[in-house]
């Protein structure tokens, strides 16, 4: 049983959904498991890391049906400083789409990246219904998933794994409006003011 990396490539890493993921993965994984954020300032210094581990997993959510932009500049780096012994590379991601299958173009650059570069790919998971899964009733759907991807990892037999809500099209929009409403009272944001472009300003 060898020792796992976990790599958060979310923008916004130390509050992040992708952090809560991990954390529910390392607390179910029956090997060592060492997590890191993934900033602007430590991308050699988690290149070096990797060559201390026998996998890698990297967790990150979808960003305009792709990698987000800092998980995409630390590859860049990763490309040019890769370790002499290059661990298995895994992938969890979450998207706010219900369909879990809007996450795999992301999941296909992970493995181009893999193939160029020499390392072996290992286990996915596709999360769908994005942080809202974890605020429901449901969260246990997604749990049950994170404890069988780190089996997969720890054990070396990786396979392909996803989830989302259990809800029609329909119900989830539903949902999500009445999440996002309340998220922004919340935050002193009306739903009008959600409903411009200029929620920026």
């Amino acid at each position: 049983m060898g020792s796992i990396i976990i790599l958060n490539g979310s923008p916004r890493a130390p509050k992040s959904n992708s952090k809560s993921y991990s954390t529910i993965f390392s607390e179910n994984c029956k090997c060592k498991t060492e997590y890191y954020n993934i900033s602007k300032t430590n991308h050699i210094e988690l290149c070096k890391k990797l060559e201390c581990f026998s996998d890698a997993l990297f967790v990150f959510p979808l960003y305009i049906d792709s990698i987000p932009v800092t998980l995409l500049n630390f590859l860049k780096i990763l490309e040019k400083n890769p370790p002499e012994s290059k661990p298995v590379i895994s992938t969890l991601v979450n998207c706010g789409f219900l369909e879990y299958t809007q996450n795999d173009v992301a999941i296909k650059m992970m493995k181009l990246f893999c193939l160029e570069n020499g390392y072996r790919f290992g286990s996915v998971l596709r999360i769908g219904s994005g942080e809202a899964i974890l605020q429901s009733p449901f969260n246990v759907l997604v749990k049950r998933k994170i404890k069988k991807l780190a089996a997969s990892i720890a054990c070396a037999k990786y396979r392909t794994l996803q989830t989302t809500m259990p809800l029609s099209p329909k119900m989830f929009i539903k949902g999500s409006d009445i999440y996002w409403t309340k998220y922004g009272k919340k935050n002193g944001i009306t739903k009008k003011m959600m409903e411009t472009m200029n929620i920026e300003k």
